[in-house]
């Protein structure tokens, strides 16, 4: 197993415009559905697939329960794929499969590739310089 399999991540996009990166358990190793339900917090999953590359996992009983529409995750898609709907709920974007179907992690240079791609469509707030009142 290579650095790179060994240290691989996935990237939670909130609906809420926050993300996190996460390890990613490696290939092979169990956890992966254990992963993805504690990260979305939701009991169902299912895989959206971005691009051969990138696996986007959503709760699959989000649109039921309501769960709020995921704009960073929606526009990922739509930046790769024709649009076919909004996605709702916390999701977590992995890599795609290998020759075996295992889901793949992503590494550090795709997390910060996400990451920027992310910020770039995420409205942010920065604050203002504070007065310093003279005593």
């Amino acid at each position: 197993m290579t650095t790179e399999q060994k240290n691989s991540y996935a990237l939670i996009l909130r609906t809420n415009g926050e993300f996190e990166i996460i390890d990613w358990p490696a290939t092979g190793a169990r956890g992966h559905l254990e992963t993805l339900y504690r990260a979305i917090d939701c009991h169902a999953v299912d895989a959206v697939d971005i691009s051969p590359t990138l696996t986007m996992w959503i709760d699959d009983e989000g649109l039921i329960t309501g769960a709020p529409v995921n704009r960073s995750a929606t526009i990922l898609y739509a930046l790769h794929n024709e649009p076919t709907q909004h996605y709702v709920g916390n999701v977590v974007i992995t890599g795609g499969t290998d020759r075996h179907g295992e889901t793949l992690g992503l590494t550090k240079d795709e997390i910060a590739a996400l990451v920027e791609l992310h910020l770039t469509f995420i409205t942010v707030t920065v604050p203002g310089m504070r007065n310093r009142r003279a005593s």
